[in-house]
């Protein structure tokens, strides 16, 4: 199930104007090009916010969430009507043949369960064509990232367009590696509700996601550096085994 900030309509709603700066995005935008892949599946698409800039370029866009509030506001905005959207996650996905799949941002962290988590990968795989790729990005467990999740550091105001002012913090709640749990809390000034959404996210090893990719059946080609936050993340760029290279 998706976390409260992505399934409750009203957090939803101000999900974008929260988070702004989606500079992480250019990296897989330059991918996509580098693949000359038309064809994209957007796992964990959210808002929409990397599907439409695809779209906007003339690729062809399957984008799949399991918030259906995320994916109303995605299918508000404009231009929309150039993706496929779809409510649900890749373990069911329909039947596709494309050139890349992606999970950007917290994606594949927040595939907690490792049983859902391999059924994520066998869903892409499923999806690609045979020498298609799958790129998603995960933190460095040993960076400690949750040491900055805290309220001091997070802590700050936001004018949302047609909602006012909405102040939100994080709190790190647990850590238990691999796992961390944090709470966003949201406080929409103008009526005063208090919202809050705890999420978990997983930090795998690089040779542990290694071995996952590999168990599923792909060629993982490179391991590159997230170029918006160097030395904090993995990025991993696994391929579907072409007819040649049998199916691994």
């Amino acid at each position: 199930m998706a976390d409260e900030c992505f399934r409750h309509p009203r957090l939803a709603a101000i999900y974008d104007s929260l988070d702004p700066g989606r500079g992480d995005l250019d990296a897989y935008i330059s991918m996509a090009e580098e693949l000359r892949a038309r064809r994209v599946l957007d796992i964990g698409c959210g808002t929409g916010v990397f599907a439409l800039m695809l779209a906007s370029v003339g690729v062809e866009v399957v984008a799949v969430d399991p918030a259906e509030a995320s994916i109303a506001v995605a299918r508000g905005k404009p231009g929309s009507e150039r993706v496929r959207w779809v409510h649900g996650d890749a373990t069911a996905l329909p039947s596709l043949c494309v050139d890349l799949a992606t999970m950007t941002a917290n994606v594949a962290q927040a595939i907690v369960d490792p049983q859902i988590w391999h059924q994520t990968l066998e869903g892409a795989y499923a999806a690609l064509r045979p020498g298609g790729h799958l790129v998603f990005e995960t933190r460095d467990p040993a960076r400690r990232a949750w040491q900055e999740w805290n309220r001091p550091a997070t802590h700050g105001v936001t004018q949302v367009p047609h909602i006012g002012a909405v102040e939100s913090w994080v709190d790190l709640v647990d850590v238990r590696l691999p796992l961390v749990t944090f709470r966003r809390t949201y406080l929409f000034v103008a009526d005063q509700q208090r919202l809050t959404s705890q999420s978990t996210l997983r930090f795998r090893e690089r040779e542990e996601v290694m071995e996952d990719l590999v168990a599923q059946g792909y060629v993982v080609e490179k391991v590159r550096d997230a170029p918006d936050r160097p030395g904090r993340e993995f990025v991993f760029l696994a391929r579907r085994p072409g007819p040649a290279e049998g199916t691994g």
